[in-house]
């Protein structure tokens, strides 16, 4: 079957869902899709839009603090008001629409990880972004992404990879920067999306097609397709049910992560998952303990809370990593909002993580601290963190060639793991 066939019959349904094109090369390795083997999986979120790390975790001991942000800063947990921080460890608090993660840190499962970014200057969403998901600060030409290439050198477990057309999975419209590269992905909406438009009567004449004639690259791609399509079919994806009585909001953000734990728990093959959600840039109207980005936020810690409570025991296999491209400045402008910074914050979540406490050097508020004498000062490269989870949670060992300019730096790590 030549391509243009392919095209015409209409098996394009497939591939718009984000398989990417290296899918294809596969077969050509000898590579077939046989169960799937249990491995680590990192969970990357991406807060899109530069969510403001000083009131996500909230330095009320910083008496500057509130001096720079006296409209929108969160309330001292000392004053017991309404919206105040809840108090981590006497310093940093966590904004009170991140409630629902409260309990993750009081069982050492949340570690908090401030001060946390990008050494560049940047203030442009676009650069930061693709510096954050190449891992490449001021390095515009970079082809790949830094969850690619993990999947591409090395990682926890070679027979997912070899096993497994989900290895490295985004629950997205398409591949995100972090994933592009030269190890195959997926990227889907939803799991539904990606089964029912592959179930049709055509798609099932086209698998007919695939599963006979000549084992040459194409009929074996296509049939490694339609196989990837069966492991989905048999997760279920219409009739899952949370467990542990986790309850996911009823958003976009929401239903993502109910899928990536769906596919977590169907013993796919996925090392990495990977979802965004956006609405953090927060020029105007930012509200403090209510508002703008405590509805965000709110919408954010319940689908985390969800994810965690509804993996349960598989929380032992998983970490879950945030991150957003910059932080905001540290004093508000005039139209109650935050503009653009430069350090922001992280939440790294699971039982291989060093939680219960508030990883970083923090480096003040003053004016004199500041970075740019505006912006939370960068005092550990967002690099350190990445690296460290890519060596100790999925055993990468070659990050000079996972993070090209940076290496192996384990001298900046923070000991988040």
């Amino acid at each position: 079957m030549q391509r243009r066939v392919f095209v015409k019959s209409g098996a394009l349904a497939l591939v718009t869902l984000g398989l990417s094109p290296s899918f294809l090369r596969r077969t050509a390795f000898g590579m077939e899709l046989a169960g799937a083997a249990k491995g680590k999986t990192l969970i990357c979120l991406f807060q899109r839009g530069a969510a403001d790390a000083l009131n996500l975790v909230v330095p009320h001991g910083e008496r500057a603090y509130y001096a720079l942000r006296p409209s929108i800063a969160i309330p001292r947990p000392s004053l017991r008001a309404e919206g105040a921080a809840i108090d981590l460890d006497g310093f940093f608090g966590l904004h009170p629409a991140l409630a629902p993660l409260k309990p993750l840190y009081d069982r050492k499962l949340l570690a908090p990880i401030h001060a946390v970014g990008s050494p560049s200057a940047t203030r442009s969403h676009f650069d930061a972004q693709d510096y954050m998901e190449t891992a490449t600060p001021d390095r515009k030409a970079t082809p790949d992404g830094w969850l690619n290439r993990l999947l591409a050198v090395e990682g926890t477990c070679d027979e997912c990879r070899a096993a497994s057309a989900f290895h490295g999975v985004a629950m997205s419209s398409q591949t995100p920067r972090s994933m592009q590269g030269s190890a195959d992905t997926v990227a889907m909406n939803s799991i539904e999306q990606f089964t029912i438009r592959a179930a049709g009567g055509q798609a099932e004449r086209i698998e007919a097609l695939y599963r006979t004639g000549s084992a040459d690259l194409v009929h074996g791609a296509g049939r490694e397709m339609f196989e990837a399509v069966e492991m989905l079919r048999a997760a279920n994806p219409q009739r899952y049910q949370p467990r542990n009585g986790a309850e996911y909001p009823r958003t976009d953000f929401g239903r993502r992560l109910l899928q990536i734990a769906q596919l977590v728990k169907a013993d796919v093959g996925m090392e990495i998952a990977f979802a965004d959600i956006g609405g953090w840039d927060t020029h105007v109207n930012q509200g403090g303990a209510t508002g703008q980005l405590a509805n965000r936020l709110d919408d954010f810690a319940r689908s985390i809370a969800a994810l965690v409570t509804d993996l349960g025991d598989k929380m032992d296999d998983v970490v879950i990593l945030t991150m957003s491209e910059f932080g905001r400045m540290a004093r508000e402008n005039g139209n109650r909002g935050t503009d653009h910074g430069h350090a922001g914050a992280m939440f790294a979540i699971g039982s291989a993580v060093r939680g219960g406490k508030v990883h970083g050097r923090w480096p003040g508020l003053e004016r004199e601290q500041l970075f740019e004498q505006r912006d939370l000062a960068l005092t550990t490269d967002f690099r350190a963190v990445f690296s460290e989870i890519a060596s100790g949670h999925l055993g990468a060992s070659r990050l000079d060639a996972i993070f090209p300019g940076y290496g192996d730096r384990r001298s900046e790590w923070i000991g988040v793991l």
